[in-house]
């Protein structure tokens, strides 16, 4: 595997940023390590972080490069501060930055597939919210998301009086009372995907000590509503790496990979 630290300009932002990228690499002599490249470009899994990290975390909480290493598959991780993966009303583009610029600016980069069965997303927490607020808004450009422990209500008052300040809730979303029902509601953007010819896939899981499980529960019962193809992983757990380094393993297993190696 090839592991690159990319500082990148971008123009949704008009600033400068980061991601880090995992990427593909057959070897023969390295020690300890089965890797694998796919015949074509690489299928690319892009892997959101949580409100209080940043670009590097899944790489320093968890064995990810390791357990990618046999997949052929490239992870994407990059930098969204405390964005909530949203434009915001008093702060940056965070959303068109990550679901319409970084995807290109990736491709332009590095040997990554652009076709729908090849793109996959996933989070933790507040990437949990992004990895499925991609994936219902733009379901023709990611096949599959996964959420560990997401933060899937943003109408719950428990982000507007614990980890998010009502301050920084308001400059991230607004008037909370404009959320329902907005582009930012994932709830609102199942309904919308009645209408797709083409909805992802689903991974769900969260730990029933968790703080966000009721609005797991809700989310759970929204996407079985209305026919979604969602996988629904639970079991004890509260809001922490050790799960969460249990779980990505589960979702890369889970991964709808057409897998056809070089």
């Amino acid at each position: 595997m090839a592991l690159i630290h990319c500082n990148f300009f971008s123009e949704v932002l008009k600033l400068s940023t980061s991601m880090y990228v995992i990427l593909p690499q057959r070897t023969k002599n390295q020690i300890g390590m089965q890797n694998a490249v796919q015949k074509d470009k690489h299928p690319t899994l892009y892997l959101l972080h949580g409100l209080s990290d940043d670009h590097t975390i899944w790489l320093r909480r968890t064995s990810i490069e390791r357990y990618v290493a046999n997949l052929g598959l490239a992870v994407v991780m990059p930098e969204v501060h405390r964005s909530f993966y949203t434009d915001m009303v008093n702060g940056y583009n965070y959303w068109t930055f990550i679901s319409e610029e970084l995807p290109e600016i990736a491709r332009s980069f590095f040997h990554l597939s652009d076709r729908r069965e090849d793109n996959f997303v996933a989070g933790l927490s507040m990437g949990g919210y992004g990895a499925f607020k991609l994936a219902l808004s733009k379901p023709h450009q990611f096949s599959a998301a996964a959420s560990l422990s997401g933060a899937l209500d943003i109408n719950t008052e428990h982000l507007s009086d614990g980890p998010l300040s009502l301050r920084e809730f308001h400059n991230i979303f607004g008037d909370i009372n404009s959320l329902r029902g907005s582009e930012n509601d994932l709830f609102k953007l199942i309904e919308k995907l009645d209408q797709s010819e083409v909805k992802p896939k689903l991974y769900q899981c969260c730990g029933t000590e968790d703080f966000l499980y009721q609005e797991n529960q809700n989310f759970l019962k929204k996407a079985k509503e209305h026919g979604l193809d969602i996988t629904y992983d639970e079991g004890p757990g509260t809001h922490e790496w050790g799960y969460w380094d249990r779980q990505i393993q589960k979702v890369l297993e889970w991964l709808p990979l057409e897998k056809s190696m070089a």
